[in-house]
């Protein structure tokens, strides 16, 4: 992706595909990720650890987040922190995309 300035619609840069989860990195530094997903209903992520604080921005749909065994339901225009060395898994309660920011530092 080019890092010149021009305005994205951000949803439109990963489209869903059936049955599948679907990544796109938007920028890749030494200090961290910006990374857009899409996900079919029913699809998910299964429980594991980052080494980096993360943070989740809901852009469209529905998810459930486990977090260190607590359970969020997150929707459009929501967010969720995810400290580093936190056991966390997802699931899509309807299509929903995401967008992932990972910092490293």
């Amino acid at each position: 992706m080019s890092t010149a300035a021009e305005p994205l619609r951000l949803t439109e840069l990963a489209a869903y595909q059936e049955g599948s989860v679907v990544s796109r990195t938007l920028l890749a530094k030494l200090t961290g990720t910006v990374t857009l997903f899409a996900f079919a209903q029913g699809q998910g992520l299964s429980e594991h650890t980052a080494p980096f604080d993360a943070m989740v921005q809901i852009l469209e749909g529905e998810a459930e987040i486990t977090l260190a065994g607590q359970l969020f339901r997150l929707g459009a225009g929501e967010m969720l922190i995810m400290p580093a060395q936190q056991p966390h898994a997802l699931r899509a309660l309807t299509p929903f995309k995401m967008l992932l920011t990972m910092i490293r530092s």
